[in-house]
C-alpha cells in the first residue's frame, strides 16, 4: 500500500476501534470521543478533561444534530486538525 492508502486504513481503523462500545458500531457517543481523542491525539489536545469543552467539540462535530459522531464527521474534524498541524508548520519553517 502507499503512504497515502496506509494512512487512510489506519484513520478507519481508528474510528472503528472507538466506535461502538457504547451502542451503534457505525457512530462515536460523547465518551468514545473523548476515548478516542485522549488516547488518539492527546499529545495534540492534552487529556480531555473539560467537560464543557467536549461538550462543544462533539455539539460542533455533530453537523447533523442526531447526538452521535458519524464517520463523515469525524474526518472532517481529522481534516480540520490536520489542516491546523499543516499552518503551524508552514509559520514555523
Amino acid at each position: 500500500m502507499t503512504q497515502v492508502q496506509k494512512a487512510m486504513a489506519m484513520l478507519i481503523e481508528s474510528f472503528y476501534k472507538y466506535s461502538g462500545k457504547e451502542g451503534d458500531k457505525t457512530t462515536l457517543s460523547k465518551g468514545e470521543l473523548k476515548d478516542l481523542l485522549n488516547n488518539e491525539m492527546g499529545e495534540i489536545f492534552g487529556k480531555t478533561s473539560d467537560q464543557k469543552a467536549l461538550e462543544k467539540i462533539f455539539k460542533d462535530l455533530d453537523a447533523n444534530a442526531d447526538g452521535s459522531v458519524d464517520f463523515q464527521e469525524y474526518i472532517t474534524l481529522i481534516a480540520c486538525i490536520t489542516m491546523l498541524c499543516n499552518d503551524f508548520f508552514k509559520k514555523s519553517k
